[in-house]
């Protein structure tokens, strides 16, 4: 466990917060910082998971899962928030499941240049995604247009207002407290699991 405030083991959690934790358990068991870190106060922990879930890793999503994921890993770029990062991007890269793929779409990315390995409706979320990471104050209604253009409609362009929104408030509440990933298991779908 890591992070600049105190995060509460298992074995040291009282009855709620156990609880919190068992909402908060990966597929791997475990609770990874991202949620522990609220383990002083296990409601933010619950609102958090509810939050991650709904915006991340709802059945009802219709953008392709590793783009979403894709998306995750760009917010988290522009925010220089590495926890999210190598978990998001893990995540994406096995979505894709074409390795030269997703080293094009990585490199681009962190270049701060999507259009070098993404065109047409996924380079619109990039473009997206960035504006409202970087300038929310200069989102216009022409932004959502944009994306109507390219073909995704309003229930997409809500998910990844909300994919983009989530993730611009979990990196802020990351780089805040200094969590790292020290003793998580890095990846959703990590051959750990």
């Amino acid at each position: 466990m890591s992070a600049w405030i105190k995060m509460i083991a298992d074995k040291d959690a009282d009855t709620n917060l156990l609880d919190a934790f068992s909402m908060a358990r990966t597929p791997h068991g475990t609770v990874d910082n991202v949620m522990r870190v609220h383990s002083l106060r296990p409601n933010t922990m619950r609102g958090h998971v509810v939050l991650y879930r709904a915006a991340l890793h709802d059945g009802d999503n219709t953008i392709e899962t590793w783009l979403q994921e894709a998306v995750s890993s760009y917010v988290s770029i522009l925010n220089n928030c590495p926890y999210s990062l190598a978990n998001h991007w893990a995540n994406a890269k096995h979505l894709l499941g074409d390795d030269v793929r997703a080293e094009r779409i990585e490199k681009a990315l962190h270049a701060d240049r999507p259009g070098d390995a993404l065109e047409g409706p996924e380079l619109e979320l990039m473009k997206y995604a960035r504006k409202l990471t970087l300038h929310p104050r200069d989102m216009q209604e022409a932004d959502v247009i944009d994306l109507r253009l390219a073909g995704w409609d309003d229930g997409q362009i809500l998910e990844v207002n909300q994919i983009i929104g989530y993730f611009n408030y979990v990196n802020r509440c990351l780089n805040g407290l200094g969590v790292t990933p020290a003793g998580d298991i890095v990846g959703y779908y990590s051959s750990d699991s």
